[in-house]
């Protein structure tokens, strides 16, 4: 394990060449593929169809763009962003970067290059820079293991990416990054019946942070994907997890043109150069173009079944 600054190579070659510039796919979650100037990174790979208590809502992820990750970000230990059987997927000489303390997990499971981050520690990642990142979210796996704390990504290089991970609302999140970021991935809801939000982001919450922020391209994450048996009985009102989406959408249009968001289904991606340049000249146009309504279960491309 490694606590230092260090630089990080990333893969000679790769069965799946990366598209040029920068794309991000959303596999439900806080589950992503970002690909940037040559580098493919995964964040917080969650990707069985039941873990612990949770049940996946919407179909299995395609494990195509999971093929060859130069690196693994994890942002904290709880069970729906650090699952160990889905890590199964990767080589075990995976780089992973984690919180301080999350290490060890994963050397018990066979992972040999692993670096330890605290908020505002840089690796350099071949050409891009990945900086750990402040969270206001308990990410101890359970009451008696030792207590590591959550955290957020900065991805720097060509275009500058924030995963947030899993956190609550803080003031501080404004100053995660001293330039304008180009993309915000925020989370827009927990799980179960309840949404207590100095734990998550409610929809509200993570407009504020965008007001913040002002990054000039925001995905919304964690949301829709897993939930807890039984959640319907102890509903008082309508589904608030299968709302959070049209809620913070209907929110966040507030902000636009400035800050310009996209709801992926899961299993969907974009390219980042793409979205950014396309909204420019619709903003300078006065356009508005609308997002495609979501389906009722609000997935994308998918593989149903099987088990990891």
């Amino acid at each position: 394990m490694r606590t230092m600054d260090h630089d990080i190579a990333t893969m000679p070659a790769r069965a799946l060449p990366l598209e040029p510039g920068t794309r991000v796919t959303f596999l439900g979650h806080a589950s992503t593929v970002i690909e940037m100037d040559g580098v493919r990174l995964v964040t917080d790979p969650v990707l069985r169809r039941l873990v612990g208590p949770l049940y996946r809502r919407v179909p299995r992820p395609l494990t195509e763009p999971l093929t060859d990750p130069d690196v693994i970000l994890i942002s904290h230990l709880h069970l729906d962003h650090y699952d160990p059987r889905s890590l199964r997927l990767f080589r075990r000489d995976t780089p992973v970067i984690v919180p301080v303390g999350a290490g060890l997990s994963l050397r018990w499971r066979g992972f040999k290059d692993i670096y330890e981050v605290a908020p505002g520690r840089r690796l350099r990642v071949g050409p891009l820079e990945v900086v750990g990142t402040d969270a206001k979210h308990r990410g101890t796996r359970h009451p008696l293991a030792a207590r590591t704390p959550s955290l957020g990504y900065i991805i720097s290089g060509s275009r500058s990416v924030y995963f947030a991970g899993d956190t609550g609302f803080f003031s501080g999140i404004a100053d995660v990054w001293p330039d304008r970021l180009d993309l915000a991935m925020l989370p827009i809801a927990g799980i179960g019946p309840l949404m207590p939000e100095f734990k998550h982001m409610s929809p509200r919450h993570a407009v504020k942070a965008m007001e913040l922020l002002r990054p000039r391209l925001v995905i919304p994450i964690h949301w829709g994907t897993y939930h807890l048996p039984g959640t319907a009985l102890f509903r008082f009102g309508p589904d608030f997890h299968r709302r959070a989406p049209f809620l913070f959408m209907a929110q966040a249009a507030d902000l636009e043109p400035d800050v310009h968001t996209v709801l992926l289904r899961p299993g969907e991606a974009l390219s980042v150069d793409d979205t950014l340049t396309g909204h420019a000249g619709h903003a300078a146009l006065g356009v508005t173009v609308p997002q495609a309504p979501a389906g009722p279960e609000m997935s994308g491309p998918g593989v149903p079944g099987g088990i990891l």
